[in-house]
């Protein structure tokens, strides 16, 4: 466990911060890409319901813009889709493709638990 998110479940615990605001998830994706119209088909309509989606709220965005202002991404996105955890517009992670939707859950839940503080289930 890094300090900040030692930081950031004392900041919760307390009451005085709310990741919610400051975390999100970004979809990197790109028109025609079959694994990204999976994803929206299967996950897209039940992800802003879970737990994790109102932890991490969903921005989408294409691979042809340039990252958002507010974004600052560890390197560049080369797969469609690629699903980058920020927090406070920090990269913490990302998941590189759609490996369907058991996976895809697993794979969040243990992203934000690690690199986001995050203490729902999945």
């Amino acid at each position: 466990m890094t300090i900040r998110n030692f930081l950031a479940g004392v900041l919760l615990a307390s009451g005085l911060a709310t990741p919610a605001m400051a975390v999100e998830l970004i979809m990197v994706e790109q028109k025609g890409c079959h694994y990204c119209i999976a994803w929206k088909e299967d996950i897209g309509p039940a992800y802003p319901n879970t737990e994790m989606g109102q932890f991490a709220p969903l921005r989408m965005i294409d691979i042809s813009d340039t990252p958002p202002d507010d974004v600052s991404f560890d390197g560049r996105v080369v797969f469609t889709p690629t699903f980058v955890l920020v927090d406070d517009g920090e990269e913490l992670g990302r998941i590189e493709g759609h490996p369907g939707e058991d996976f895809f859950w697993g794979m969040l839940h243990r992203l934000l638990t690690e690199e986001a503080g995050y203490t729902g289930s999945n």
